[in-house]
């Protein structure tokens, strides 16, 4: 998990200065919940939003952090993205931008 945090690159945000290397906030579920994850997160400047072990479902958590398995469960319901055929990589990830364009295009249309 930290290695993915330390991956990110500079962000350009909106206002002037240096752009962000690192996010703000980090939401994770209950499996992280340990006092060495969040030492961790807040020794690199991020403030870690995790659910505490035994706490009742229903904290607002989920409306952010279930997007990003969301979206993975759309990707799933594209048959060439379930079972990985390419055993390219480039190949593989050509199709999970094709799947993220047909994504797209989905909202852009029931927008419209």
């Amino acid at each position: 998990m930290f290695a993915l945090l330390d991956a990110i690159p500079r962000v350009r945000g909106r206002g002037r200065g240096r752009p962000r290397s690192k996010p703000k906030t980090v939401y994770a579920d209950r499996a992280y919940e340990f006092p060495v994850f969040r030492r961790r997160m807040r020794r690199r400047g991020i403030q870690p939003k995790i659910a505490k072990r035994g706490a009742p479902h229903g904290s607002g958590l989920g409306k952010v952090r279930y997007v990003v398995e969301r979206t993975f469960a759309w990707l799933h319901g594209m048959r060439r993205l379930r079972i990985r055929y390419e055993r390219r990589a480039d190949i593989h990830e050509a199709f999970l931008n094709l799947g993220v364009c047909v994504i797209a295009l989905r909202h852009v249309i029931r927008l419209c």
